[in-house]
């Protein structure tokens, strides 16, 4: 229930049916501390707006080439002068591994808690007394202010530079300073072996652990030496401390900002660590190092995901109470008052992808209960190992697969095995092996060649559990493979039957339980409203469970829940939930419109309620109509990508809609370097756009 604090009135009572709790026989001096669930109150009645967009891609008149915590206040000013109650953000953990471009994908961190450097604002850390150092940090931050896009490398290695300069002329005092120590003992946990994470990769040239030779094996007392007077790391350790304590004050500069206006922050938790992280180098026993986490297949990447991330040992993990876990949170809540928890579905089952492997396709469930032998005989299907759970590779495929090189992978990376099967030679006889030996090679033979032989490795129709030896799991997607179709009917049914069984009902309970084993002691950790991305592939479970547990959910209209449905309904949208147009590995809604022109006319007549013809583009009036839908919906939140809401303004909006996106995952690796097209001041002072949109939001009730 909910009670006046002064009065002591109940003010709402919990609909659900009454909680019991049996007492346990205990001691007089026993405690008994009761952490239930969190309480499900009908006090719906508040919604609000707000807007995403990645830190990286603010743009303000003082920006360094990328945007920084520092431009998140001008973001506010305008959040807050819209009526928008939410700006929400894409992981802002420190990635910097190799160097270039690559660290630019934001859901690989090299520290769950480590923020990344190139979002410090350098002139509040302080001024350099050189005077040339000055000019010549001003022409390098106006000429990449200047820029379409983020130069990632360019804009990591000046910043670089200036930390080292500054740090030099600043850093002893800094370091010997309350706040500093203060900050410092709360978080040396993790910034110690971040630091000196970070210090072996610039002095071993490689962020891959297992090639440090004596430091390969994390060991805390040999990690501590590095930051003593005597040790040529300790400098280089203290540049660390020193950026992530700024880091960390310019973000709860922000944060606090952001409160006085009214508006909050909304952070977002990553599935997974890269496998060459701190975290995967000091806590390893938290990791399945020898596995890869993905997601199946869907419309936008028919042969799956393959992020090249760890899986989690979650047994290790429940030893300990998930103390990894509920220290993120806790950090995460230093900063921020929402967050999203990307690929929620993780938190039931990931997706799993051998290390030998390279597509998505060749995944399965973890966890799971994958089929015996015996039972898929006892469900009609006639299983043969040899068959089925290797490369399927038959003459008749070749030419349609290879084309004029047929001949030529016939003769090099084949074995004949006779009646026109064959066999793929060792040094191609994995995904990954193919991906190697063809590696850095962009001619149309190549890509061709290495395509193929890729393609050969999906063909099969199980994939067997790497641990449970003996038991096997139905491919993804496997109707579209070669070896299906040579199947007779009679087997194609019988597969079809224990396919749907296993991808849609034979694990619920059991990923119900899995989900609430885990996610009740990490959600109480902190205060902060979760929202859960649970798009995809979902178990019939997920729903019940995000409602029991009070977890917002992610509505996208072209991806709509209701698998019998083109598109989704805002206004059937649950309460608990946060709408919105695009995500960041979507195209926006007008490039989606044009991509999708052949369902546009649907769209456009039935959903939103336009006659005549649907235009070729998706016009300002159309964008408008797709925003106030939205806003009009039940839901607790509507957050749209900043580029959707000016979609609905033909001055202010890019005029190349393509230009718009900021993640393609059917790439990889991709460049994130999408970059607002205007500044914030810009934006700010677009006063006659900024009154029509306050005008929709408060209109909406939001």
């Amino acid at each position: 229930m909910i009670l006046d604090a002064k009065s002591g009135e109940v003010k709402a009572w919990e609909p659900r049916s009454n909680r019991h709790f049996i007492v346990p026989q205990t001691a007089d001096s026993d405690a008994i501390i009761i952490a239930d669930s969190q309480a499900s109150i009908n006090t719906r009645t508040w919604k609000g707006a707000g807007v995403a967009i990645p830190v990286f891609s603010l743009r303000s008149e003082k920006s360094f080439g990328v945007g920084d915590f520092a431009d998140i206040r001008l973001l506010v000013d305008w959040a807050a002068a819209t009526e928008q109650r939410i700006i929400q953000i894409l992981p802002i953990n420190d990635t910097t591994m190799t160097g270039t471009w690559h660290d630019s994908y934001p859901y690989s961190a090299n520290s769950i808690y480590a923020l990344h450097p190139q979002y410090l604002r350098l002139d509040e850390i302080g001024t350099l007394k050189d005077k040339e150092r000055c000019q010549y940090y001003e022409q390098e931050q106006q000429a990449l202010n200047a820029l379409p896009d983020v130069d990632y490398e360019r804009v990591n290695r000046i910043k670089n530079e200036y930390l080292k300069e500054i740090f030099e002329q600043e850093g002893n005092a800094v370091l010997v300073s309350k706040d500093f120590l203060k900050f410092f003992n709360e978080n040396k946990y993790w910034l110690v072996p971040y630091a000196a994470y970070r210090t072996l990769c610039s002095e071993t040239g490689t962020p891959d652990f297992k090639q440090w030779g004596a430091y390969a094996i994390y060991d805390a007392n040999t990690i501590a030496a590095f930051d003593t007077p005597e040790s040529p790391y300790c400098q280089t350790m203290r540049l660390h401390y020193y950026t992530q304590y700024h880091l960390h004050l310019q973000l709860q500069a922000a944060r606090t900002y952001a409160h006085s206006k009214g508006v909050v922050l909304k952070g977002d938790i990553p599935i997974g660590i890269s496998p060459r992280s701190a975290d995967a180098w000091s806590t390893p026993k938290y990791f399945h190092l020898n596995s890869q986490a993905g997601a199946p297949p869907d419309d936008f990447s028919v042969l799956g995901q393959n992020w090249f991330l760890p899986t989690y040992n979650w047994d290790e993990m429940e030893k300990d109470g998930y103390i990894w876990w509920k220290s993120r949170f806790s950090k995460m809540a230093e900063y921020f008052d929402a967050y999203r928890i990307d690929h929620i579905l993780g938190f039931f089952r990931i997706w799993e992808i051998p290390c030998d492997a390279i597509h998505g396709l060749l995944g399965h469930f973890s966890p799971a209960m994958p089929f015996t032998a015996e039972e898929l005989a006892s469900r009609g299907f006639n299983f043969d190992k040899n068959l089925y759970t290797y490369p399927y590779v038959r003459e008749y495929m070749l030419g349609e697969i290879f084309g004029q090189y047929t001949e030529e992978v016939r003769n090099e990376y084949l074995s004949p095995l006779g009646g026109g099967c064959y066999g793929m030679r060792p040094e191609v006889n994995t995904q990954r092996k193919v991906y190697d030996l063809f590696a850095g090679c962009e001619d149309e033979r190549s890509k061709t060649i290495c395509d193929g032989l890729m393609r050969l490795h999906d063909e099969v129709l199980f994939v067997e559990d790497p641990v449970k030896i003996g038991h096997y799991h139905p491919r993804i997607s496997a109707w579209q493979s070669h070896i299906y179709q040579s199947m007779p009917e009679y087997q194609r049914h019988a597969f079809d039957a224990l396919y749907n069984d296993f991808y849609y009902y034979r694990h619920n309970d059991f990923w119900y339980h899995e989900a609430m084993k885990k996610l009740p002691p990490l959600l109480s950790a902190t205060n902060m409203l979760v929202c859960g991305e649970d798009l995809g592939m979902i178990p019939h479970c997920v729903p019940a469970v995000m409602d029991q547990l009070q977890i917002l959910s992610l509505e996208v209209q072209r991806m709509p829940k209701d698998v019998n449905s083109q598109f989704g309904c805002t206004w059937n949208y649950p309460y608990l939930s946060v709408a919105t147009t695009s995500t960041h590995d979507m195209s926006g809604i007008r490039a989606w419109w044009e991509e999708d022109r052949n369902n546009m006319p649907d769209f456009y007549n039935r959903v939103l309620c336009f006659g005549g013809d649907t235009p070729y583009f998706c016009e300002p009036y159309v964008c408008e109509r797709i925003l106030e839908h939205h806003l009009a919906s039940p839901s607790m939140l509507v957050i749209l990508p900043l580029q959707d809401w000016l979609s609905m303004d033909e001055q202010l909006r890019r005029k190349n809609p393509l230009d718009e996106r900021i993640n393609v995952p059917a790439i990889n690796p991709y460049y994130w370097k999408y970059r607002m097209h205007m500044t914030i001041e810009e934006l700010i002072n677009a006063i006659e756009f900024n009154n029509r949109l306050r005008e929709k939001i408060t209109q909406s009730g939001r």
